[in-house]
């Protein structure tokens, strides 16, 4: 129960369905994410009892640390994927399990189904295509699958607003949360100088043919695919083509010079099935945002698979999750290596 109106439209649609709710909100960081004050609001409008589970500690440990490491290291992380895997799925599951509850509910934009030819729930995309979550949630286990509830994945945002409206929730007018719920602004560059210490160190700005043209104040505060604030002064459009962590080089370059055909991924999930066997199609999304791309996937080895795309994609960035979809079934998917 994070305050806003998804978890609280989610807890009201359980509600009418005849379950017995308990809003739970966690207080992952200090003067951020969940509305604690909000979530009581919308509980006691509902006639819910309400509980705050106190987990700064590993969400500093597990997601803040890890978030700013990564981007010192060079790398793109995706620190909602981490949360949904290690936090919200991971803590709050297994304290709803010792508390005795059968299910934990979420507002995710995402449908669980089971599939009786698997013989097992399915992880689905929402209906909603504007809205859908399922690229956060594929790293979820079929056990976890089996007792997680997300009565927002048939539905619409503009209905679930309605509904709010309707019911007259505290959180019918709140404004969508930011993209990245510990950084103010969504301005992670400030947030990542903050937090870096010593860690973050210049280096050379350089084109694909190594030409350097610039220099930087430290690899963290880009990213591939970047076109702006790159303190170059050229005739052409430039991005960030790679980082090149060893030698602290940010490499610039024309936007082909961004098309990637195959990729690497490590510590991969599968909640569809137990492991990859052998060469399958799917879609792949590298990013949220970015489009569905034809592609073959093959195993390559201790966790690792081999992804090869149809047609070249462009902003293939590190330590971005890559997911595969078979129709609206989240496959599984993994942690970009490189390309």
């Amino acid at each position: 129960m994070s305050g806003g109106v998804d978890s609280s439209v989610t807890a009201a649609l359980l509600r009418q369905q005849g379950h017995a709710v308990v809003g739970v909100t966690m207080k992952l960081a200090a003067g951020v994410c969940c509305d604690i004050a909000s979530a009581m609001a919308v509980c006691d409008r509902l006639g819910i009892p309400h509980r705050v589970i106190d987990a700064q500690d590993l969400f500093s440990r597990e997601i803040i640390s890890p978030f700013v490491t990564d981007y010192l290291d060079g790398r793109t992380p995706n620190p909602c994927v981490r949360c949904n895997d290690l936090v919200k799925f991971h803590l709050l599951l297994d304290y709803a399990r010792a508390a005795g509850f059968t299910h934990l509910a979420t507002g995710h934009y995402a449908r669980v189904e089971q599939d009786h030819h698997a013989g097992h729930p399915l992880l689905k995309k929402g209906v909603d295509p504007a809205k859908d979550q399922s690229y956060f949630l594929y790293r979820l286990s079929v056990d976890q699958l089996r007792q997680i509830l997300f009565p927002l994945g048939e539905y619409r945002k503009t209905d679930v607003r309605r509904i709010a409206g309707e019911l007259r929730l505290p959180a019918a007018d709140r404004p969508e949360s930011q993209e990245i719920c510990f950084i103010p602004d969504n301005n992670y560059r400030s947030f990542v100088k903050e937090h870096a210490n010593e860690g973050l160190q210049p280096g050379d700005l350089v084109m694909t043919d190594g030409t350097v043209v610039g220099r930087h104040d430290g690899i963290a505060l880009f990213t591939v695919g970047q076109r702006r604030k790159l303190g170059v002064a050229a005739g052409e459009r430039l991005y960030v083509v790679r980082i090149e962590p060893d030698k602290r080089r940010v490499v610039l370059g024309k936007k082909q010079d961004l098309e990637v055909s195959v990729l690497m991924l490590a510590d991969t999930r599968f909640p569809a099935f137990d492991r990859l066997v052998e060469p399958i199609r799917v879609e792949a999304k590298i990013r949220y945002r970015s489009p569905l791309a034809q592609a073959r996937i093959e195993p390559a080895g201790d966790n690792r698979i081999r992804v090869t795309f149809d047609h070249p994609v462009l902003g293939v960035s590190p330590g971005q999750a890559c997911v595969f979809y078979k129709g609206d079934v989240v496959l599984g998917g993994g942690t970009i290596q490189g390309a």
